[in-house]
């Protein structure tokens, strides 16, 4: 994901951040610290993902702000973390395993693509970060889909999502350790995998898309403007001066990268989010003993109610969600990778003021 050193016909050499790849990390102190970082993040996106949820189940169009300033009228603060420690107990072990797979897969797909295929690092590097991308995401899924379920149902309880609940039918839970026992006997183990199909459809390919737009994006912004970070470093015995680039140039870089990568991933994945999270929390519920919708059902009953624009209620709030979420991930992943390397001296450098 980062440019390797390059030497210039002056003797000059330019010293970028390179990847940090699975066999330089300690795994101990990498899940550790990457289970407390991201726990953090999840802190700050969470009532954007609360809106969002509530956006796309509700019974008509409601802008951001009002939907915002109705959770603070009638509940408090408290309302933008409903469900907030299902969620959070769920994330820590998916987002483990999602991270373990990830790092695993895209080491060993860029080694065969680039030694065993011959192709350039640069393909290499993006097909490596597509594929890691889509088996993380595929395998989280397995922890997060219960989760979802769970957590989703809770988020649209209070507020004026109580007078959607009574229209649709959905049941009220008392937390959510109440709400894994009540859907367990209602539905089964199903129930708790309710829309997981449909998971994998929106996420694998959003993932494998960001990923490999981040690493292609990435690439890009270095050779584009790379140039005006140099910093002089040292200069070694035999003359040749080593430069390194500025942490924060590093910093905006991921920034910018993760955004460009999350707008694209966004709009293309924005219908099949909107179908799995109505298919989740109000078709479910609302359906009794009757047989399930299908995925097909749900998006044709979606569009009567709506049309097309139906498909992206709830767009900005997770084009937003989606690019801090990025942001944040990325520039953390990075620097959690930093922290986990285990000889720190052979971190590559990088000049911090």
């Amino acid at each position: 994901m980062s440019l390797s050193t390059a030497e210039d016909d002056s003797s000059s050499e330019i010293h970028l951040p390179r990847d940090i790849d699975w066999e330089m990390l300690d795994k101990s102190k990498f899940f550790f610290l990457g289970a407390a970082l991201f726990s953090g993040v999840t802190v700050f996106l969470y009532p954007v993902v609360v809106m969002k949820t509530r956006q796309q189940v509700a019974l008509k169009d409601t802008s951001c702000f009002k939907m915002a300033t109705s959770i603070l009228n009638k509940e408090g603060y408290r309302g933008f973390y409903r469900g907030f420690g299902t969620s959070i107990a769920g994330t820590i072990p998916a987002r483990a395993l999602y991270m373990g797979t990830l790092e695993i897969t895209k080491c060993n797909v860029g080694y065969f693509a680039n030694i065993h295929l011959g192709l350039p690092e640069a393909s290499a590097s993006t097909i490596a970060n597509a594929v890691a991308g889509l088996s993380a995401s595929i395998a989280a899924q397995l922890v997060w889909t219960p989760i979802d379920v769970v957590s989703q149902r809770l988020m649209v309880q209070g507020g004026e999502c109580e007078a959607m609940s009574s229209a649709n039918g959905l049941r009220k839970y008392n937390g959510g350790i109440d709400a894994f026992k009540k859907i367990i006997l209602s539905d089964g183990l199903r129930g708790l995998y309710r829309g997981f199909g449909i998971s994998i459809l929106t996420y694998a390919p959003s993932n494998a898309l960001w990923w490999a737009s981040y690493s292609t994006a990435h690439r890009w912004i270095w050779s584009s403007f790379g140039c005006y970070s140099y910093s002089k470093k040292n200069e070694t015995e035999n003359g040749s001066i080593v430069y390194g680039t500025d942490s924060k140039f590093v910093l905006g870089v991921q920034a910018l990268s993760a955004s460009m990568a999350s707008g694209a991933s966004a709009l293309l994945t924005m219908p099949l989010d909107t179908v799995k999270t109505r298919l989740q929390v109000i078709e479910g519920e609302e359906s009794g003993h009757k047989r399930k919708p299908t995925v097909f059902q749900t998006a044709r009953s979606l569009v009567q109610l709506g049309g097309l624009g139906a498909c992206y209620r709830g767009f900005a709030p997770r084009w937003a969600s989606m690019s801090m979420s990025a942001t944040t991930m990325i520039t953390t992943y990075e620097f959690l990778k930093r922290l986990s390397a285990k000889n720190q001296e052979s971190v590559p450098f990088m000049r911090v003021n």
